[in-house]
């Protein structure tokens, strides 16, 4: 879904003020850096993409974004979560969507692109993130898409009982999730808004020995009595530090449609569910908001890249 007037390169019809739309658009390809609420806001242009953008905080990279293309995923995670929208309904068919942790909005402004209609609602606690976002990487006019500056509890809170088919969750302060987005109580409240059919979708982060993300399949699966995890083979084989999606519903799930998807991607990933995936917790215990810890920090440089 290409900006109204526009092709998905950016370049539309000279409308009197076209030489000074370009100018304008070349200065906008800059690189911008400046502060925000939760440290360094850094918006790198992508060089093979003519609309691409890469959102990093603190030096991290934290969200990509095509404003010409909104429906191209460039994170391997944010791939996995896309294939989880796609599966959660048939094609076109709107949904409501709550996201949790904003960044640059990439998976909302895909929701929008391939679903029309859908109302979302984002909550990113980061107030001056998001002022950068609607004046630097403006949402299409037509997405219906909600953002409240609070923190994820407090907006999730707010939320009605059974208002979304979808909890997308994917929230990290100094490249950790905070403490109290880690446990059982946070994912009650979780099951609380989501429809009976509706499902709960998070971007997890762990290294050897895999502690926190088994840690985090137990709490889910306390909670949910449907779960399936994809990740890169070598964060399964705990050799590196990386990103797992942690999906959830009290329904059955396409496990064996999201298994396709995430074997086909550029990064091909694998799912576990079922059986193998609750020996995968190894006895792990529940987590709880009073021994809730954030995930562990990440070494320097294992950042994943598009």
């Amino acid at each position: 879904m290409a900006r109204r007037g526009a092709q998905a390169g950016g370049r539309g019809k000279d409308n009197g003020k076209g030489t000074k739309e370009r100018r304008s658009g070349r200065a906008e390809r800059e690189p911008f850096s400046g502060p925000v609420d939760s440290g360094l806001a850094e918006l790198i242009p992508d060089r093979e993409r003519p609309d691409g953008w890469t959102l990093l905080l603190d030096g991290a990279p934290q969200s990509h974004v095509d404003l010409g293309d909104p429906a191209h995923l460039s994170f391997a995670y944010q791939r996995r979560i896309g294939h989880i929208i796609d599966l959660a309904a048939p094609p076109l068919q709107p949904l409501n969507v709550l996201h949790l942790g904003g960044g640059a909005l990439t998976l909302a402004r895909y929701v929008a692109a391939t679903r029309p209609r859908s109302t979302q609602q984002v909550v990113e606690v980061d107030a001056a993130l998001v002022r950068l976002v609607r004046e630097r990487l403006p949402l299409d006019p037509q997405a219906r898409v909600r953002v409240r500056a609070l923190d994820a509890r407090e907006g999730l809170a707010k939320l009605p009982d059974g208002w979304a088919d979808l909890v997308v969750a994917d929230v990290f302060s100094g490249a950790r999730t905070p403490a109290h987005l880690t446990s059982a109580e946070f994912l009650t409240d979780v099951r609380r808004v989501l429809k009976p059919s509706g499902q709960y979708a998070a971007n997890l982060a762990d290294g050897p020995p895999l502690a926190h993300l088994r840690g985090q399949v137990a709490t889910a699966a306390a909670v949910f009595p449907e779960l399936a995890l994809a990740a890169d083979p070598v964060v399964w084989r705990g050799r590196r530090f990386g990103n797992a999606v942690l999906l959830a519903s009290a329904l059955p799930l396409a496990v064996a449609d999201l298994t396709r998807r995430v074997a086909g991607d550029p990064h091909p990933g694998r799912v576990e569910h079922g059986r193998e995936l609750r020996d995968f917790t190894g006895g792990a215990a529940v987590v709880t908001d009073a021994a809730a810890k954030p995930s562990p920090a990440p070494p320097p440089s294992v950042f994943e890249h598009p």
